[in-house]
């Protein structure tokens, strides 16, 4: 813990509350990133409060369910049978000791950043913060917004951040679908507005977290946060482009990638794709380069990692219209059958899904598209996406039904021999089938 002398005795309270497991959590936002954290707290003994706009979502928890495919409705309800509760309530702020804010924070139509999901939480919260409490932000931002966007609303309720009220930013690091990291062994990054906040900080996740990893500010755990989203969509548009060069080349991208791993130093694997999805990769990248404006610099190398990335799912649909030419067949009129349009592998999440720009381009060049994903039974409703679909059941013969199918979110459900064998022609964009296949056409 960050050693910081004196504490105020509303500081040590507070740090108290939460290390004899006595303190209740309210978090804000109870989606991808707020579930498995009130999950944690519940499961060391602190109560959770969970607040949200949708009266769907919180009905759904409060009966005991799950609204999310990855997380079991039996952690639900053992959470539910242990006290938690979920409201739309924002007066009941004032209950909790704790407030974790963990809402989205997309672009614009300009592609500039969106904190209003920000600004109407606290918002609705700001009449009922109170002395003694901790206010964490977890959403992805711009380095700044904690002491620029949060910390007014403090001012403007009379309390003294780092004596009365307290204030971070810990950087959300969920990896939905990934059974390998969870909430509890992912390290938590904390900064605060000052030391004592800080302090104030690790005391709250050092009750869930193997390992709290704390930095000098809020401005360093913001930037911390888009550091790493912005050094994966970095890589992730160098291996696409390699991709690129290999396809003119003849060459097979995953054999070359395969090929460089076994260097035991300097490299790191990286798999092309589609393009970029979820809430993080795809758009944490334009707060960096909004903010970097207003002080003079050019971000040109990140931008031009999500100009590659966001190029890809057009560079797909043009492999599909070569291969379907190849067989003397046009892209206009053609059934395409798109395999999977999660964002990623095992989730039902389709937030800046690839998947859902292939098929907006193959319908836009007068495909006729369906699609088939396990996770998601029926295309949602999006801000910026309408399909009026169901999934397609994969059989023998609804496969050989298509001119192509294409392999564009490769879940483990997917029954990958039947595919091959079935549809006339599959295009893969996950490397998942051989590429010395007749059938098959690399993308």
């Amino acid at each position: 813990m960050t050693d910081i002398t004196p504490l105020s005795s509303i500081a040590q309270a507070t740090i108290e509350r939460f290390e004899r497991n006595t303190a209740r959590i309210g978090i804000l936002g109870l989606g991808y990133v707020g579930i498995p954290l009130a999950l944690r707290f519940q499961e060391v003994g602190l109560a959770v409060l969970g607040f949200d706009i949708d009266d769907e979502r919180v009905s759904v928890l409060n009966a005991g369910e799950s609204p999310i495919r990855h997380i079991p409705g039996a952690e639900i309800a053992a959470m539910r049978s242990a006290g938690f509760e979920a409201t739309t309530d924002y007066s009941r702020i004032g209950e909790v000791d704790a407030i974790i804010i963990c809402v989205p924070t997309p672009l614009s139509l300009h592609r500039e950043p969106d904190l209003s999901f920000i600004v109407s939480t606290m918002e609705s919260a700001k009449p009922y913060l109170r002395a003694g409490q901790l206010l964490s932000l977890e959403s992805t931002t711009w380095p700044g917004t904690t002491e620029e966007v949060l910390r007014p609303y403090t001012v403007d309720r009379g309390l003294s951040v780092g004596e009365d009220f307290f204030l971070v930013y810990s950087p959300e690091r969920e990896d939905p679908g990934n059974p390998d990291f969870t909430t509890r062994t992912i390290p938590k990054v904390v900064g605060g507005t000052t030391p004592a906040c800080s302090a104030v900080g690790e005391a709250l996740y050092a009750t869930v977290i193997d390992r709290v990893v704390s930095v000098s500010s809020t401005q360093a755990a913001e930037l911390t946060k888009l550091l790493e989203n912005i050094h994966r969509s970095v890589n992730i548009g160098l291996v696409n482009e390699m991709k690129l060069i290999g396809d003119k080349m003849g060459i097979d991208i995953y054999e070359v990638i395969d090929a460089a791993a076994t260097k035991p130093f300097g490299f790191t694997r990286y798999y092309p794709g589609p393009g970029l999805g979820g809430h993080c990769i795809p758009i944490d990248p334009f707060y960096l380069t909004w903010k970097a404006r207003e002080y003079g610099l050019s971000t040109r190398f990140i931008e031009l990692a999500g100009e590659i990335n966001r190029d890809m799912p057009e560079w797909v649909v043009g492999k599909i219209a070569d291969a379907l030419n190849a067989r003397e067949k046009s892209l206009k009129g053609s059934r395409i059958l798109a395999l999977g349009i999660a964002y990623k592998r095992d989730v039902d999440d389709m937030r800046e899904s690839p998947s859902v720009f292939v098929m907006e381009h193959l319908r836009a060049r007068g495909a006729h598209v369906d699609y088939s994903d396990p996770n998601v039974p029926s295309f949602p409703k999006m801000r910026e996406h309408k399909f009026e679909l169901d999934s397609v059941a994969l059989t023998a013969d609804s496969l050989a039904g298509y001119d192509a199918v294409v392999l564009l979110t490769d879940h483990s459900d997917f029954d990958y021999d039947l595919i091959l064998r079935s549809a006339p022609l599959v295009v893969d964009t996950r490397g998942k089938f051989r590429a010395d296949d007749p059938k098959v056409v690399r993308a």
